[in-house]
């Protein structure tokens, strides 16, 4: 385990920030309750082009993908990361079946790359620490 800085803790205390914003706020609420999208076609119901719910969806997964670079380029520190970032897994549990989708659709092979490259980090942390603790997660965020 790498020593995080204080250019990490500063990081995370951005990152954090940039969640507290009121758009982005919303965003989170509205995928928390209401995106519960499983195939491309629900997608497109839900977050139909230029609607606020396919702003905040875009919002959502962006915001993650881009926190998840910092990450897997080694800026930020790994486990430091993790210690308030369990938000990233339930937007990955909210959008694992779509990416592939996406991918081909949009002809875009890295579209949440890092959110999945930090993702299955994230799993294989939680599974090697706790046994099964990621299929109980799973279960709750996807029902």
């Amino acid at each position: 385990m790498a020593q995080a800085t204080y250019d990490d803790a500063n990081l995370i205390l951005r990152l954090y920030d940039l969640r507290r914003e009121e758009k982005m706020r919303q965003a989170r609420e509205w995928f928390g309750k209401s995106f519960h999208a499983r195939t491309g076609e629900e997608v497109a119901a839900l977050c139909p082009p230029g609607s606020e719910a396919n702003a905040y969806y875009r919002m959502v997964v962006s915001y993650w993908d881009m926190a998840a670079s910092f990450v897997t380029s080694g800026v930020l520190n790994e486990d430091l990361f993790y210690e308030s970032g369990r938000e990233l897994l339930f937007v990955w549990e909210r959008v694992r079946e779509l990416v592939p989708g996406m991918r081909e659709i949009y002809k875009a092979p890295s579209f949440a790359k890092n959110l999945e490259t930090v993702a299955h980090s994230f799993i294989e942390r939680m599974n090697r620490e706790s046994p099964g603790s990621y299929e109980v997660f799973s279960k709750m965020v996807r029902g």
